[in-house]
């Protein structure tokens, strides 16, 4: 299974970025795909999960600003991210397994980098 992540740049304070990742090679539709995120001397935080039925779930850090989703027919999903603060900043990693925050398989990350 390969992940590709893609869509990391540059935003100022209050901006907004949109985060995808494809999922290929021998990928089955009803893993639960995710996202995490590790800031400089920071441990790895988990940001988000969508389910192969589409559930979704976020830490509290993000909820409310990030909404996470799938279109599981292309195995890709996406993380929106509103409302971005410096404290957003990191390298984002997307991720798919079994678990309900699935670090199984793991994709190269995406910086994202938000100016106050």
């Amino acid at each position: 299974v390969q992940l590709q992540a893609s869509g990391g740049g540059t935003v100022e304070a209050g901006g907004n970025l949109r985060l995808s990742c494809a999922a290929s090679g021998n990928f089955y539709s009803n893993y639960n795909m995710g996202w995490w995120r590790q800031a400089p001397a920071k441990e790895r935080e988990w940001v988000a999960t969508i389910s192969g039925t589409g559930r979704t779930d976020y830490a509290n850090s993000v909820n409310g600003r990030f909404t996470i989703s799938r279109d599981s027919a292309k195995n890709t999903i996406w993380l929106q991210m509103n409302m971005l603060n410096p404290e957003d900043t990191a390298v984002y990693f997307c991720t798919a397994g079994v678990a309900s925050r699935p670090t199984y398989y793991w994709g190269q990350g995406t910086q994202v980098t938000v100016s106050s």
